[in-house]
């Protein structure tokens, strides 16, 4: 059989990334990079002329204009860490490279850090990516079909009404040959025609043709300008089904990773950045060399989020 040429591209290997991105300088040096690609830029004033004041070990940039001094991390996920940076550039690295999801105790071990932090730095870095896939619309020919994530609990409802389930629409943009291109798994308040109606202008671009299984609330795409086609799936089974093979794969492989690597967690909290953690791998795969570098750009970039926010999600 064939290589796959996708799945067996040469990617990162840890050594290279090492050589990178191993000392705390070059990490600095990339986020300074990341953050002011063409120079410094005062968060206050905006303005550029600045010098740079070092002062108990930390290196503050102070603007000429209004005399504001601004680290390099402050304001950015990374802002009030009293971990070196090497530490962070691990754990982007690592779990930029997780095909089927990092657990935050496997972070922890990894890293040499605490359980708490390491489950912060895990959800910050799905921030960033779940953010960044949330610019990015699906568009040309998309297969989308509903499901849910968490099972029923002992003396609860039964069925789709059970108060852990949290129902989530997956969606494949294809191209002209049938393959994937890229992915959206999002979750949703409802089955309804005015959430998917909501989700699709988030997330379709006008003109897109979109497959679906019947469902009622799918009609409602064509609120987003897409056309909506129909193939009622009955009794049938997946396989006997190769006009939803990806978005079927595509959810077999997003439960696998999560049965896997994180066996349960607040799906109704986080749901929104797991989703968009596996989202952001798959629609980066066919560049695995890069993807760790493109992460911690977006990382870098990403505005400061509290630990408060993050566990109120």
């Amino acid at each position: 059989m064939a290589y796959n040429l996708i799945q067996f591209q040469r990617g990162m290997s840890l050594p290279e990334f090492l050589a990178c991105f191993g000392t705390e300088e070059a990490c600095v040096e990339a986020v300074r990079r990341a953050r002011w690609p063409e120079g410094f830029v005062c968060p206050r004033c905006a303005g550029r002329a600045h010098c740079i004041v070092i002062g108990s070990g930390r290196r503050l940039y102070q603007c000429h204009a209004c005399r504001r001094q601004t680290s390099l991390t402050a304001g950015t996920l990374l802002g009030n860490t009293k971990l070196p940076l090497t530490r962070w550039f691990l754990a982007i690295y690592l779990i930029s490279q997780a095909k089927t999801g990092l657990s935050a105790l496997e972070l922890k071990r990894h890293i040499g850090v605490s359980y708490p932090t390491a489950w912060l730095m895990h959800h910050k870095i799905m921030t960033a990516m779940a953010l960044r896939e949330a610019e990015h619309r699906l568009c040309g020919e998309v297969q989308v079909d509903d499901a849910y994530l968490g099972g029923e609990r002992p003396g609860g409802k039964p069925g789709r009404g059970s108060e852990n389930k949290v129902p989530i629409v997956a969606a494949v943009s294809l191209n002209a040959a049938g393959n994937p291109l890229h992915v959206k798994v999002s979750p949703v308040p409802a089955f309804s025609n005015e959430s998917i109606s909501r989700w699709a202008q988030a997330n379709l671009r006008p003109g897109c043709s979109v497959l679906s299984d019947g469902l009622g609330c799918f009609a409602a795409v064509t609120d987003a300008g897409c056309t909506h086609r129909v193939e009622v799936v009955g009794r049938r089974k997946p396989k006997d089904l190769p006009q939803f093979r990806w978005v079927n794969t595509v959810l077999g492989n997003l439960k696998t990773m999560l049965a896997g690597a994180y066996k349960a967690f607040a799906y109704a909290k986080y749901a929104r950045r797991y989703l968009g953690a596996f989202a952001y791998r798959f629609n980066r795969r066919f560049n695995l060399a890069d993807l760790p570098a493109r992460l911690i750009v977006d990382v870098c970039r990403g505005k400061a989020t509290p630990e408060r926010v993050i566990r109120h999600a």
